[in-house]
């Protein structure tokens, strides 16, 4: 039996004036998938992200989440059907607590209007208990527990990371898009993040899209790879078909593949 993809992309082109950005670019992403997004800055990686989220919309082609398009949808729309993410440069609210972070990567579940919150009524206080029983839960697994009531600008910036992880995985996703989640972490906490990325993929039954620049983390984990240069694929495979690809080690290196 046959299953339809989580996530299709379909020729998916967007352009900013001039410049083409991303060009017919085509992914599939089945349930439970871990998939690697890789190429040379400026190669349209996170752009991709942007229009997966609902931050640009294609100038051509289509995104299709569970069988529907995401035309016309906000981003907090496609965070409703599925889709959470992190970012390079983490995006945390820092002067709020640990907790609350959590809390609020939740707040699209929550199960009361804006007049029960202004009047404090039993559905609201049944709804933040939940909330943050739920968000405790998510720093438990990430370890972030003891750190819960302190600020998010007091974590050491490996822990900044995994907090990004966790308020993502607080609005319940089935596909997480992680930007460079290996970005200013040392090779301990680089390896701890591989095995992370494996332990939130099983635990939490979600599909992974992942950017990243260091390979040992993206061959090591990812189960196929898509490569990108000049916002065009220019191959995918498994880890060990594209990091023999001739023209991936010319995209990397800048020489042609014989010659190295």
């Amino acid at each position: 039996m046959t299953t339809m993809p989580l996530l299709e992309a379909r020729h998916v082109t967007i352009r900013f004036g001039g410049l083409t950005a991303v060009a017919d670019f085509t992914l599939s992403i089945e349930p439970h998938e871990l998939v690697g997004l890789i190429g040379p800055n400026g190669a349209g990686k996170t752009t991709i992200f942007n229009m997966l989220t609902g931050v640009y919309a294609p100038t051509e082609g289509e995104i299709l989440l569970d069988g529907r398009s995401t035309a016309g949808c906000k981003p907090y729309e496609i965070t409703a059907r599925g889709v959470a993410r992190t970012f390079q440069n983490i995006r945390l609210f820092k002067d709020l607590t640990v907790l609350d972070n959590v809390k609020i990567g939740g707040h699209i579940h929550y199960k009361y209007s804006g007049t029960s919150a202004v009047l404090h009524t039993n559905r609201f206080h049944h709804a933040e208990d939940e909330a943050e029983e739920s968000a405790l839960e998510l720093l438990r697994i990430f370890e972030l527990e003891r750190r819960a009531r302190d600020y998010a600008k007091n974590l050491p910036y490996g822990d900044q990371r995994r907090l990004e992880i966790a308020r993502a995985l607080a609005a319940k996703p089935k596909l997480l898009l992680l930007d460079e989640p290996a970005a200013g972490l040392n090779d301990r906490e680089t390896r701890d993040l591989m095995a992370t990325i494996h332990d939130v993929r099983d635990r939490f039954g979600v599909a992974i899209l992942l950017i990243e620049h260091h390979m040992e983390l993206v061959m090591g984990i990812c189960e196929r790879i898509l490569v990108l240069n000049f916002g065009k694929t220019i191959a995918q495979g498994t880890p060990d078909q594209v990091q023999g690809d001739p023209v991936v080690i010319e995209a990397y290196l800048g020489e042609p593949a014989e010659a190295v």
